[in-house]
């Protein structure tokens, strides 16, 4: 009887060892599936990051111009830089009369009241980006940067 309940004994053992071990390896496949998620998120994090979109700056002279308020006259002086998706080419010509005509064409529209709020800044920002994308696609314009800011009355 004390043989059978040592054999006995030494089965249970052998069975919460192997029920331990499966444990120990379940938790070492999550573990490592964890780290691969983990490191895989970061790297494709890295590598969405690794070409800036914008490659140069195209700084612009300053602009001064009336604003299209009828109530009063107003005055917008503002200093652009461009941020562009590529580096232009030595000998390549960039169409800066073009390229002043539609901000310009832009600004010209502007009123002041519209100006003076931080949301409206940001809305012109968006009109000068998306009227250069339009009109002058080939010079990569991806940002435009407010260098000074003024407005008269």
């Amino acid at each position: 009887m004390a043989e059978e309940a040592i054999k006995e004994d030494k089965k249970n053992l052998k069975k919460g060892s192997a029920g331990s071990l499966a444990g120990i390896i379940v938790l070492i496949v999550i573990l490592g599936g964890i780290a691969v998620w983990y490191w895989g998120a970061r790297g494709a994090d890295s590598t969405a990051n690794a070409k800036p979109r914008v490659q140069s700056t195209l700084h612009l002279e300053t602009f001064v111009l009336n604003l299209a308020d009828t109530d009063q006259r107003s005055y917008l002086r503002v200093g652009i830089d461009l941020g562009m998706s590529r580096e232009p080419k030595r000998d390549e010509t960039i169409p800066i009369a073009a390229v002043r005509d539609t901000i310009l064409s832009v600004l010209g529209e502007a009123r002041v009241d519209g100006l003076m709020t931080p949301s409206g800044k940001a809305k012109l920002k968006e009109n000068v980006l998306r009227a250069l994308q339009a009109r002058v696609p080939d010079l990569g314009v991806e940002e435009v940067y407010f260098t000074e800011f003024l407005i008269q009355r």
